[in-house]
């Protein structure tokens, strides 16, 4: 029998027990969710993002989001090398017009009741076939469906073998197949939610769609049944999770960063450059304990562009494009407004990284033979030369140091900024004689940058905004889509940047860098020239 008192001791006893279990299991609880907060990584993108469904991977926002969650055929390494995907190898004809793909079997779609008894299966064939037919469908509207205009048919010969015919040779067509327009996707989860797979993507890629609430949080789980492996044979991803905010701003995206509240911000905005670089380029003491910089070359032309089918006898003239060309020093330009980050372009209009690209085919800074053409003008014509550059407030700040480097030669120089969209309009339809732009690759090949000077590719309906016209340009152009040894193509490419400046249908200013801060804890985000967010194998200590 239990005395009172030994009752008593031993209830306390027990009730101690309890609270020290709890509070052990409290403690376990809070170390696995710090464990897995401490697995998720977290950025800000203030552009919004406007589709989760590839085939509307326009923009950059919405591409490193899709690139998450949807795999392709194809894909490139960091050295923009095409490399195995969905696709574990293939074979090209030897007119370079067919091309087989042999696809992995062990692909498998992120969960969706839709796929009933499994809630998945596995893709084939007659996924990419759906897919690149969607891609086309006029009634779907991809701006991606370009992609397949050297497409002449394509199809499954089997559930494992997808085979694509080319109306043409194009040796960047690989590289085209690497773009999120072409990534697979269910047909019966499409066709269930109809337009509204944009908010609700079922893919493939190493991370799958948790919720979305519209420019407030993003948020991928780790895709569990992820086919890829690292090279010590380890499941990828690594990261448990990815979240994404809208805050509207760089500066306040830079100061969630610098908080430690986002692992990573790309590019080097004007609201922080100087908070958080030297002039030289170099992380600022405050920040080299906390923080990692990686910098690489970004396929993006920054340049003056001149309408050549302007009026205004100064864009008609070559001594004044000329002129423009040797007027101002690129280098002092991205020391002073971009804190060293950035190439100055020296070369043509082919950026630094790609194959095709030459330094001397360029202008160098040259004054006195820029006032020499100027006056040569002024003498020809009897005219003071008068030029309106026209720019948006973004790059308002480069424009003006081009204009006060040009007045000193004894061009009058204007600056006229605009809204973005009326640029965008008044370029394609021929209503500026000179603008301020930019032309980011497609894909990583020459042919793409050369494609603005190609006669059939006049604006509205091309991208030749300068109406640049030369029979020579065009024969090398079309030259080289037959062309199947690749150091003669990139002979041609050089052959044809130089007719190009040789012209001067363009002022290039700089090619640009990818820049990216990371804080200390994150490794495994690597750089790449077209800027792909790819994190299937980031890390945080």
């Amino acid at each position: 029998m239990i005395k009172p008192r030994s009752i008593s001791s031993y209830l306390k006893l027990n009730h101690l027990i309890a609270i020290l279990t709890l509070l052990i299991l409290v403690s376990c609880n809070s170390k696995n969710t710090a464990k897995k907060n401490h697995l998720v990584f977290k950025y800000n993108e203030h552009k919004n993002i406007g589709s989760l469904d590839p085939a509307f991977s326009k923009d950059l926002a919405d591409i490193w989001a899709t690139n998450q969650l949807f795999n392709g055929l194809v894909q490139m390494d960091e050295q923009l090398n095409v490399i195995p995907c969905i696709a574990k190898d293939w074979g090209i004809s030897e007119d370079a017009l067919t091309y087989s793909f042999n696809l992995r079997r062990d692909v498998t779609f992120h969960k969706h009741i839709k796929f009933g008894k499994d809630s998945t299966r596995y893709v084939t064939a007659n996924d990419f076939e759906y897919s690149l037919n969607r891609l086309k469908d006029k009634n779907v509207a991809s701006p991606g469906s370009w992609v397949l205009n050297k497409v002449d048919s394509f199809k499954a010969v089997n559930d494992s073998i997808f085979q694509i015919q080319l109306k043409q040779p194009f040796p960047a067509f690989l590289g085209l197949l690497t773009m999120k327009y072409c990534s697979v996707v269910p047909k019966e989860i499409v066709e269930y939610y109809g337009s509204d797979f944009r908010s609700n993507p079922i893919g493939t890629g190493p991370f799958k769609f948790k919720r979305w609430e519209e420019n407030v949080k993003l948020v991928f789980r780790k895709n569990e049944t992820y086919f890829e492996i690292d090279e010590n044979k380890n499941n990828l991803p690594y990261l448990e999770a990815v979240a994404i905010t809208f805050l509207p701003d760089k500066q306040s995206e830079f100061l969630q960063f610098a908080q430690g509240n986002i692992d990573f911000v790309s590019g080097l905005d004007a609201s922080y450059k100087d908070e958080i670089l030297t002039v030289n380029g170099l992380l600022r003491e405050q920040y080299s304990n906390d923080v990692n910089m990686i910098r690489g070359p970004y396929l993006n032309t920054e340049y003056l562009a001149f309408f050549m089918e302007s009026e205004s006898s100064e864009m008609q003239s070559l001594l004044i494009r000329q002129a423009v060309n040797y007027g101002f020093d690129r280098q002092k330009m991205m020391t002073y407004l971009r804190n060293g980050i950035g190439i100055p372009a020296y070369g043509g209009f082919i950026p630094k990284g790609l194959p095709g690209y030459s330094e001397s085919i360029g202008f160098t800074y040259q004054p006195e033979k820029s006032k020499q053409l100027v006056n040569q003008y002024i003498n020809e014509t009897g005219k003071t030369p008068e030029i309106t550059i026209t720019t948006t407030s973004n790059y308002l700040s480069f424009c003006e140091y081009i204009q006060k480097e040009l007045q000193k030669t004894g061009l009058f120089v204007n600056v006229d900024v605009i809204p973005a969209s009326t640029l965008k309009e008044a370029k394609a339809n021929g209503k500026l004689d000179m603008f301020r732009a930019s032309w980011i690759a497609d894909y990583p090949d020459a042919e793409n940058y050369l494609s603005l000077y190609y006669s059939k590719n006049f604006a509205p309906n091309g991208p030749n905004y300068t109406h640049f016209k030369s029979e020579l340009f065009d024969s090398w152009y079309e030259q080289a889509f037959t062309e199947t040894s690749t150091s003669k193509r990139e002979t041609l490419y050089t052959k044809m940047d130089s007719l190009v400046m040789s012209n001067t249908p363009i002022a290039p200013m700089f090619y640009d860098e990818v820049v990216r801060f990371t804080r200390k804890e994150v490794s495994g985000l690597g750089i790449n020239p077209v800027n792909l967010l790819d994190l299937k194998r980031v890390k945080k200590n």
